[in-house]
């Protein structure tokens, strides 16, 4: 990877093409969330949001998992004061936050088990590749704790209000086949499949028009609170919008040549 493979980086960042790959890279803790992991997801995210030339992002993990959680035996290693607790659950949030809000593609490859936040961060990207094998579930509540992440949301636009309730209040584990089945994630491959399969996705990604993926992905996060006469004119808008810009120009000229478009987001 560009960044190179330091053990001593709780992320690592590689830019391959127009599409970003983010590693969290914690593999002797099974990639468990902490402090400096998540500020170097915001550090990240954020320069992924200001490059125009980054066009899809790919979120995965280092070794066997592709994050179980929060780093419990850290948390059991001492008592944090209540400001530092804020701060990491602010922290968190934002992460998931930035991931849902980000005006670009996302594609979660869910190398291995995903667990309470790694789940999480997963239900916060607009695509999920996951290994057939691999182990998903919520358990916080199970633990005394609560979950995070806008997964009571992100998890409930996939599967409905009563699995999503089921999946979070029992917090039962589930493969990742399951999680396909249910909605969850957009395809399961064998475990070695799922990175190749996944940045394959992003590429794919990266050759659309930003400015209409940004703009489906703007609608696609209201439309539950819109009726069908808002999602018309909603989407009417974003319709005369792209008309202005020079990509549906390029997209009417490649369609006429019969070639593939090649967008630059203007």
């Amino acid at each position: 990877m560009s960044s190179g493979a330091n053990e001593s980086r709780p992320l690592l960042f590689d830019l391959q093409g127009a599409v970003a790959t983010l590693r969290l890279n914690r593999p002797e803790r099974l990639n468990a969330v902490s402090a400096p992991l998540y500020a170097s997801m915001d550090e990240a995210l954020a320069k992924i949001e200001a490059d125009a030339a980054i066009r899809a992002v790919v979120i995965t993990g280092s070794g066997r998992a592709f994050c179980v959680g929060a780093d419990l035996k850290a948390h059991g290693e001492g008592q944090m004061e209540v400001d530092a607790r804020r701060a990491y659950v602010e922290l968190a949030q934002g992460i998931c936050r930035r991931l849902q809000k980000l005006p670009k593609p996302t594609v979660a490859a869910v190398n291995g088990h995903a667990i309470g936040a790694g789940l999480e961060i997963a239900l916060s990207c607009d695509f999920i590749v996951v290994a057939e094998d691999a182990k998903l579930a919520l358990p916080e509540l199970s633990l005394g704790t609560f979950v995070g992440g806008g997964v009571t949301y992100t998890l409930t636009q996939r599967v409905g209000l009563a699995r999503a309730r089921e999946l979070i209040i029992l917090g039962e584990r589930f493969s990742g086949n399951e999680a396909v089945d249910m909605g969850i994630a957009t395809r399961g491959l064998p475990a070695d499949r799922v990175q190749e399969a996944a940045a394959d996705l992003a590429n794919e990604l990266a050759k659309r028009a930003p400015i209409p993926v940004a703009l489906a992905k703007q609608l696609f996060d209201r439309v539950r609170d819109l009726d069908s006469e808002a999602v018309l004119a909603e989407e009417a808008s974003a319709l005369l919008a792209c008309m202005e810009t020079e990509d549906w120009r390029e997209g009417i000229r490649a369609f006429h040549e019969k070639r593939a478009p090649e967008y630059r987001g203007e």
